[in-house]
Order: C-alpha cells, then structure tokens, then sequence
C-alpha cells in the first residue's frame, strides 16, 4: 500500500504527518509505504497511491486521482489519523 502525506510545501507538517502515519500504521499492523510530499508532488503521486492525507484546504487542489483522499484536521493527532485510516482501508 502506497500512502502519500500531502501540505503546502513538503517540508515540515507533511513529514509530522508521515511520521504519525506511519505510527498509526504500525499500531494497526498495516504495511504501507509513506511519503510526504508538497501539492505539486503529491498530484503525480496521488496517480499511483491508494490513499493521499492532506488537509481541508489542500484536497481539492490534488484533482482527480484513483487514491482515496483523506482529510486530516489535527496532523499531530495519532488518533485522529487512525480512525480515518481504519474507515479507508477496511
């Protein structure tokens, strides 16, 4: 499974939430490869991910892509973060 953790500019809150996905990941027992990317990356990974994590503001700018999009409002809440990927890859 492919997995891409989009922001504006790929640097730190795209990494935060690669990282706390990645975490969240591991305490489901999934297998997934994450990368962050800025939005103008992420829409040409998002052709190839299954699942893209982004923002309210950023989403619809990914465009039409096969990955499901997901929005997160908290990066920093692992919890949060879980449950929308529990509901998206059940």
């Amino acid at each position: 499974m492919k997995i891409v953790a989009v922001c504006g500019m790929g640097i730190g809150t795209s990494v935060l939430l690669k990282m706390n996905a990645e975490k969240a990941l591991r305490a489901m027992g999934v297998d997934a490869d994450v990368e962050a990317a800025d939005i103008g990356t992420a829409r040409g990974a998002a052709r190839t991910a299954d699942v893209v994590l982004t923002s309210d503001e950023l989403a619809p700018e990914i465009g039409e892509v096969p990955a499901k999009v997901i929005v997160i409002k908290n990066f920093t809440d692992v919890n949060e973060i879980t449950e929308a990927l529990q509901s998206s890859i059940a």
